[in-house]
């Protein structure tokens, strides 16, 4: 028990230091507030998007910049709606602003919305996976930018899982948008540093033409420990299930449920038919889920409440043994991949899923990314912006 309350003191502490220590560039209001002086600004934001303890829209609209519309990404504009939700077009209760949706019918800027906008302000925390959506949406707006002669700026926030780089490369056919430009599944990257890099490699059409702007933050580096104040989807309530995110995502592309209706989602998995585990939990509908996977069913499974979150940090690599035994230990190995192929699509590959078929090893499956890793971080350091 002693040693439980000294790892969390000493978890708070260091967070405290860290986010005392590390400022995210919307907190830098003196280097881009100036740039938007007489222009008409949209914003790519979310519940993420904090200055301190005010939203950037608030602290925009006090500092007298004109912001004509929001775009809401997944999870929609307060961050609330579920998973693979489709988000309407609305307006915002508090401020009157316009809220244009980017997943719904569209998931680009349209012209029209563009008309008479200056400058595109992208704020939002990610957690460094390609197939968590912020990043693919990103993508789609520089090149709306691009192609409409709009600004974009992008304010950097740290990426909690920015200190390793893991995983297979997306292969073309399995583009989608869970991921669409040639990065490993873990890319190591700052969304100011994939902006750069989505101009720099031409991964959007007119790149030439985009008048991008990144502010930096301060205090960052790709081995800074950050917990985000706010959690950056429904489903990562804490620093431990953003950690295992990268691998437990995986399992969406399976018959497992990952937690979704639970207390903690992404930190545990099962099904109603796995015949091993050390736990078991019913998924019900919250906040973060309103129709989860096994709703009201009895799954078994794995609880990794009691990695400790210094332990997850310090690994800095995928884990796949979790998908491999679940896989191995299936009543209906036939049937353990969804039919619809999402797997591929997360792992941007379907050379993964026969991999783990045919019964190869963590290690073989590992050796295997090899060559795509190697080529990609001599590709990323030219887009670094932080040691």
């Amino acid at each position: 028990m002693r040693i439980f309350f000294s790892t969390i003191l000493y978890l708070f502490l260091y967070n405290t230091a860290m986010w005392a220590q590390v400022q995210p560039a919307a907190a830098r209001t003196d280097l881009y507030l100036p740039l938007l002086k007489g222009k008409t600004v949209a914003l790519v934001v979310n519940h993420t998007s904090m200055v301190g303890s005010k939203h950037l829209v608030d602290t925009l609209l006090r500092s007298g910049v004109f912001v004509k519309l929001i775009f809401a990404p997944e999870h929609g504009f307060r961050g609330k709606a579920n998973a693979g939700e489709l988000v309407n077009d609305s307006v915002d209760t508090r401020t009157g602003i316009p809220i244009k949706s980017l997943y719904g019918k569209s998931k680009k800027p349209s012209p029209e919305a563009l008309e008479c906008v200056d400058v595109v302000i992208f704020d939002i925390q990610d957690v460094g996976t390609r197939f968590f959506t912020y990043i693919n949406t990103l993508l789609y707006v520089a090149e709306a930018c691009a192609q409409n002669n709009v600004e974009l700026m992008v304010l950097d926030r740290p990426n909690p899982n920015g200190h390793y780089i893991d995983g297979p490369m997306l292969e073309p056919p399995y583009k989608s948008f869970v991921g669409l430009v040639p990065i490993p599944l873990v890319h190591g990257c700052t969304v100011g540093e994939l902006a750069n890099m989505y101009q720099g490699e031409c991964w959007i059409r007119s790149a030439d033409s985009l008048r991008l702007t990144v502010i930096p933050m301060e205090g960052y580096t790709h081995q800074t420990f950050y917990a985000p104040p706010v959690k950056p989807s429904p489903n990562l309530p804490d620093m431990r299930s953003i950690l295992l995110y990268p691998s437990i995502c995986l399992f969406e592309g399976t018959k497992f449920s990952v937690g979704r209706g639970t207390d903690y989602p992404f930190q545990q998995f099962g099904s109603p038919d796995f015949p091993a585990g050390d736990t078991s939990f019913i998924p019900v509908p919250n906040a973060g889920a309103s129709e989860p996977l096994y709703k009201g069913q009895i799954c078994y499974g794995f609880n990794l409440q009691s990695i400790p979150v210094d332990t997850l940090f310090a690994r800095a690599q995928l884990d796949l043994s979790w998908l491999i035994e679940c896989f191995q230990k299936s009543p209906r190995k036939d049937d353990f991949f969804l039919k619809n192929g999402f797997f591929s699509n997360l792992a941007g590959n379907f050379t993964l899923r026969v991999q783990i078929e045919q019964g190869t090893s963590e290690a073989e499956i590992r050796a295997s990314w090899q060559p795509g890793l190697t080529t990609y971080r001599e590709l990323r350091k030219r887009y670094l912006l932080y040691p």
